[in-house]
């Protein structure tokens, strides 16, 4: 056992773990369903994982194979850490890349896919070739898609709209909730930069779009054209 997953595990609360398994839909047939939480939250997981910046690879490897859920995103909040920590070190980056997108099974749920892959995915494909977001996109694997759609975050904040847009209209017509929050989301990201840009799609798809991606798109927008949206 690692010094940081004993402290993960010291800090742990059995009421608050009790809430997080509720929230996060750990039971029968829910998304999250046999996930384990010990009762850590994210300020905590942060403050732990700054405390024990020295660890080797083969450690965080194991902590996110953990079947606990605040030991993986502890894992993965130091591989962000690490990730920015590298910007000259390509190879690095490169093999905490790899090492995400190989270990997506592990990382299965939204708040571990929303926390990680804007920096690790979204951060290394700036300045590359983006097709594996439409590969990502197209597997029938949840957190994958999610992660294909929440990726793009990097870029909307660089004012790249086409990745969102383009992965936005693969995932149109997925049936799980949790993918039209994410699509819904994100336009709205791109909403907040170019109000034209989502402005554009929602002229395109507005009637195409499950009710919850078109709330999650509009929610800026004044009062009027959420409205004139809504009732298409």
């Amino acid at each position: 056992m690692t010094a940081l997953e004993q402290a993960l595990n010291e800090k742990g609360s059995p009421e608050k773990a009790a809430f997080l398994s509720y929230f996060f839909k750990t039971g029968k047939g829910q998304y999250g369903e046999g996930d384990v939480f010990i009762g850590v939250t994210m300020p905590e997981i942060r403050a732990l994982v700054k405390q024990h910046a020295v660890m080797s690879f083969d450690q965080i490897i194991g902590l996110l194979h953990s079947p606990v859920h605040e030991h993986r995103m502890a894992a993965l909040v130091w591989l962000v850490e690490r990730f920015k920590k590298s910007k000259k070190q390509p190879d690095e980056q490169h093999y905490i890349y790899e090492l995400y997108l190989f270990n997506l099974d592990y990382i299965n749920n939204w708040d571990l896919v929303d926390v990680t892959c804007r920096d690790i995915i979204g951060g290394y494909l700036f300045d590359k070739d983006r097709s594996v977001l439409d590969e990502l996109a197209a597997r029938p694997h949840l957190w994958a898609q999610r992660v294909a759609m929440v990726s793009t975050w990097h870029f909307i904040s660089k004012r790249q709209f086409s990745d969102t847009i383009r992965i936005a209209e693969l995932l149109l017509g997925h049936k799980h909730d949790l993918i039209h929050k994410a699509v819904g989301w994100m336009l709205r990201e791109v909403g907040k930069k170019d109000e034209l840009v989502l402005i554009e799609f929602l002229d395109t798809y507005a009637t195409q779009m499950p009710r919850t991606a078109l709330r999650y798109a509009i929610e800026r927008l004044p009062e009027s054209q959420r409205k004139y949206y809504l009732g298409l």
